[in-house]
């Protein structure tokens, strides 16, 4: 059978396409997927043993099936609107090129039980001093496999209500596209009746575990180099 694969980031440069396409005998996992992608496409060899690979939106192991028809993706560790209506608080969640309207996301978890909304915002910096990096950086260009992203932003609301069952509502956004300086990159908030139920905690888990399970890389510009910067967590099915 023919699989197709979306790829991402660092994968997607060395190879010059967001896709590939491999043919694979059935029955198929993720390793016989996998060992035809590196003997198709040989540029992504060293970058397989230690990508990540999600079989419909899912995070996926070398043993993960592979059906006909099945949404492939593999893409490097993650570096670091809308609602959903299962979800049993108000939420927002979103992967946009648009400025942040921070009042207007607050509006979506402001309730008449909501006395404490905690937030945290990321922002473009201009130095980065990291190994491997350029020393000033001029502008960042993010990228996301959006559909999967949201998807794994509720996942993060539900970890944060069975830790803190007291916050009561969470908004998670992502700006993606080029960046300049001083621009907001991520916005997380989390919403509580009082600020000692949990809010401060839960809007810094979220942020952290943004960082681990979204889909979303950040490539630094400087002025001579550019650099896909890729995170030490590398997500396994115990993350779906």
């Amino acid at each position: 059978m023919e699989v197709q694969i979306k790829l991402f980031a660092t994968l997607k440069d060395k190879v010059g396409s967001s896709k590939v396409t491999v043919s694979v005998a059935e029955p198929a996992n993720v390793a016989t997927v996998l060992d035809a992608v590196g003997a198709a496409y040989p540029a992504l060899q060293s970058s397989l043993p230690i990508a990540v690979v999600s079989v419909n939106k899912s995070f996926a192991g070398l043993d993960t099936a592979v059906s006909p028809g099945d949404e492939i993706a593999l893409f490097p560790p993650v570096s670091g609107g809308s609602s959903d209506e299962t979800l049993p608080h108000p939420t927002y969640f979103a992967i946009t090129a648009d400025h942040l309207d921070i009042p207007a996301i607050h509006a979506h978890l402001t309730s008449p039980e909501i006395g404490a909304i905690v937030s945290f915002t990321g922002s473009v910096r201009g130095q980065t001093q990291r190994d491997g990096l350029p020393p000033e950086t001029v502008y960042l260009e993010y990228e996301a496999y959006s559909e999967m992203a949201e998807l794994k932003m509720a996942q993060i609301a539900r970890e944060i209500w069975q830790k803190w069952p007291l916050v009561k509502g969470v908004a998670i956004v992502q700006r993606i596209g080029r960046l300049d300086i001083g621009e907001n990159t991520t916005f997380v908030a989390c919403a509580s009746g009082h600020r000692d139920q949990g809010c401060f905690e839960a809007a810094r888990y979220g942020i952290d575990r943004l960082k681990e399970i979204v889909p979303v890389w950040k490539k630094e510009v400087g002025e001579d180099q550019s650099v896909w910067v890729e995170g030490d967590y590398r997500p396994t099915e115990a993350d779906n």
